[in-house]
């Protein structure tokens, strides 16, 4: 798959078979996280691959439209230092976000988003120190409809590449 095919084509999928996803599948979606690009190379990011459904269920409770997160095969909760003195840092983790979803889609596999609301809960349950925090994580499986890997691009779902860019200044 181009990459460009896969950012066209990619959706948002919050439903999930409960088959497995393969160990090569988990390293793959998590290296291309890693190997994302950060300001100053700083990878100021760290995840914590999530298999078990008592540990995916407990987290999904945590954000209001968290709930995918339960019949996930993997979640990734991604932590980042607070950005109180570098702000890159969540543009930085939305980047390794964002190459994770791509690389799975790229396999066959589905993700969302999900934002966490309770991030001290989550750090009870995950048990990561108090220098990092956690406010975003993704479910990743096989979607339940498999018609969602290819389905063809929704018609006005987007504004349109005119409403978005503004050439040199603004209006």
């Amino acid at each position: 798959m181009q990459v460009a095919d896969a950012i066209r084509t990619k959706r948002a999928v919050r439903k999930f078979t409960d088959q497995p996803l393969p160990e090569e599948t988990v390293r793959a979606i998590l290296n291309a996280g890693r190997r994302s690009q950060s300001s100053k190379n700083t990878q100021p990011w760290r995840f914590i691959a999530m298999r078990d459904k008592q540990v995916l269920k407990a987290i999904s409770e945590l954000g209001e439209w968290a709930g995918h997160l339960a019949g996930a095969g993997l979640g990734v909760a991604i932590l980042t230092p607070f950005p109180d003195e570098k702000f890159q840092t969540l543009f930085d983790a939305g980047q390794a976000a964002a190459y994770m979803q791509l690389a799975a889609w790229e396999l066959g596999v589905g993700s969302c988003l999900a934002s966490i609301y309770h991030p001290d809960k989550a750090r009870e349950i995950l048990g990561f120190p108090q220098e990092w925090q956690l406010r975003i994580c993704i479910s990743f499986g096989y979607p339940l409809e498999a018609s969602k890997l290819t389905a063809p691009p929704k018609k006005g779902g987007r504004v349109t590449l005119e409403e978005v860019v503004h050439w040199d200044r603004w209006g």
